[in-house]
């Protein structure tokens, strides 16, 4: 499978998610989408888990320590 892009992965996972929740598939063709769902969330936590590693890097200090940052949230106008 071509790498992807984390939301055009996440995007294709929850119609999938959509698809199997309707029940009205063929065995073969279920397994088929739950088979490509699964590849699809171990890159979406592959991505996940890639930028967690990078935020912590950024945050720390020159003494190797991670350093808790508050999230702030921007507000909408």
């Amino acid at each position: 499978m071509a790498e992807k892009k984390f939301e055009a992965a996440l995007e294709r996972l929850e119609e999938i998610v959509q698809e199997l929740e309707k029940g009205d598939l063929p065995l073969e063709q279920s397994l088929k989408l739950f088979e490509e769902g699964i590849k699809l969330s171990r890159i979406c936590t592959k991505r996940l888990e890639d930028a967690e590693r990078r935020v912590e890097i950024l945050l720390k200090d020159k003494a190797g320590n991670i350093l808790a940052q508050p999230f702030e949230e921007q507000e909408e106008e």
